[in-house]
């Protein structure tokens, strides 16, 4: 029994959801802290100018006292009643203890309210908070209410304001935590809304896809939103679309692998016992038999060559081109014939091409070249049904350039439609016609290609015209068409 293959156990992982409000909770969070550190500084120099508020107002019911002083009981009171344990002010250039009550022997600490930078009443803040012991007294100095006076000083305990910051922040630890809750929440919906719920119908489709890339109805749907998520969703819908296309023509071209397969052997018998008949035709005397004998035998030969490379393009190796000198006018009347067009066809074939035009090139690869071209051009003309010998006519013009041979098969059909453009070249995608595979031109260019040559649609032409370029040597047409353009 073979041991199957354990998968790794999956981690947790937190999805996007989670994580957004999780990150939506900390920025939250910290927002607040930076609010909190300058409130809780300033809460404190309010709370100690609010007993220096009612130190002010002490000291005038002190100072107008009869001669001067009070009654302890009533001075008790006072400074009980503003927090301090003693009360004192600078008139001039005398200083006046106004109240006092069970005043400490050390004071822990000064604080001038006349001056103090805001990194100070931070860094005390949190002093007095983290630092300060239940018994620490301190000394607060602040300006004098009077014209005369000075200043203003109080002794009191910080125990008090230590107290009531730590009661300030957790009020605001409490809003803090509600705001964040409140602000998560709001913020996880929206973006859960906009965001996260696209996204995870981009994911699962790409799941769903990825298990039947060649379904269509895996393909997404457009929401047709106009933003990136809409871009996402137009921009994968066709990747998919091109994917599934392309598999689908992979799978076209696994069918025709497999169908050339199990045909290749009969019609290669097929076609060897044509061969056999052909030898016996060329032994009879009659004059048209001894003139067509040599045309079928060369026809049966190249369909044996051929009939494999041609079927399956995709996986066969066309041999070098074995380029020998010969003759354009003979060739192309081997292709007039072998398209059967001298027979009462209805097509004019019209041959314009330079006497003794000669060229550097395999002459069975130009052959099928031409025949391939040429074949479509009749195709071309067969689609509009009905033939009409005057508006009907296939063209080729040859000409010598320099050291290139430029051939042309022009035909007077519809033309070559938008679509059929963007794939001319390619096999199997290529096809203008409605049941054809698109391997002519394709095999064509392949061919061209081998020569170092080039084939082209030339552009605003009547119906379909093909440049086939064909070089003496294998010469850099790019720098040839530059040098043209320059002269």
């Amino acid at each position: 029994m073979t041991p199957t293959a354990t998968r790794p156990a999956l981690r947790p992982r937190i999805g996007l959801s989670g994580k957004l409000l999780f990150l939506t909770i900390l920025f939250v969070m910290v927002a607040e802290i930076l609010i909190y550190v300058p409130s809780i500084a300033n809460f404190r120099l309010n709370w100690l100018n609010d007993r220096l508020a009612a130190a002010h107002t002490a000291a005038l019911v002190l100072d107008a006292a009869p001669s001067g002083t009070v009654p302890e009981s009533l001075a008790k009171q006072i400074l009980s009643s503003i927090g301090a344990r003693a009360v004192a002010m600078k008139m001039g250039t005398q200083r006046r203890l106004l109240a006092a009550n069970d005043v400490p022997s050390r004071i822990e600490q000064d604080i001038d309210m006349r001056n103090v930078p805001w990194w100070g009443a931070i860094m005390d803040a949190f002093d007095t908070m983290l630092f300060s012991a239940p018994d620490d007294v301190l000394r607060l100095v602040g300006p004098a209410p009077m014209a005369e006076g000075q200043f203003i000083e109080i002794v009191l305990d910080e125990a008090p304001l230590r107290k009531a910051m730590l009661v300030f922040s957790g009020n605001i630890l409490l809003l803090s935590l509600v705001i964040s809750g409140v602000t998560a929440t709001l913020v996880f919906f929206a973006l859960h809304y906009l965001l996260v719920r696209p996204m995870r119908r981009l994911t699962e489709n790409m799941i769903t896809f990825r298990a039947d890339p060649e379904n269509p109805a895996r393909i997404i749907a457009e929401s047709g939103r106009g933003d990136e998520i809409g871009t996402a969703e137009e921009e994968l819908a066709a990747m998919q679309r091109d994917l599934a296309s392309m598999l689908h023509q992979k799978s076209r071209l696994a069918a025709l692998g497999l169908a050339v397969s199990k045909i290749n052997h009969d019609l290669r018998n097929l076609l060897a016992s044509a061969q056999l008949f052909s030898d016996q035709l060329s032994t009879l005397p009659d004059p048209k038999v001894q003139r067509f004998a040599p045309k079928l035998m060369r026809a049966l030969e190249r369909a044996i060559a051929f009939c494999q490379s041609t079927l399956s393009y995709g996986a066969a190796q066309e041999p070098p081109p074995d380029r020998k000198t010969l003759e354009v006018g003979p060739l192309i009347e081997e292709v007039h014939e072998a398209l059967g067009l001298s027979l009462d066809v209805p097509i004019r074939w019209i041959v314009s091409v330079e006497r003794g035009l000669t060229m550097e090139a395999d002459h069975d690869q130009m052959f099928r070249v031409l025949v391939n071209v040429a074949r479509n051009a009749v195709q071309a003309l067969d689609a509009r049904g009905v033939r009409d010998p005057a508006r009907d006519q296939i063209r080729i013009t040859g000409r010598r350039e320099g050291s290139v041979v430029v051939i042309e098969v022009s035909d007077t059909g519809p033309g070559v439609s938008e679509r059929a453009r963007d794939h001319m070249f390619q096999a199997f995608q290529g096809s203008t016609r409605a049941g054809g595979v698109g391997l002519g031109l394709a095999i064509a260019a392949e061919l061209v290609r081998a020569h170092g040559g080039e084939i082209r649609l030339v552009p605003g032409t009547i119906g379909a015209t093909f440049s086939i370029t064909i070089p003496d040597r294998a010469v850099d047409l790019n720098s040839r068409r530059g040098e043209r353009v320059r002269a």
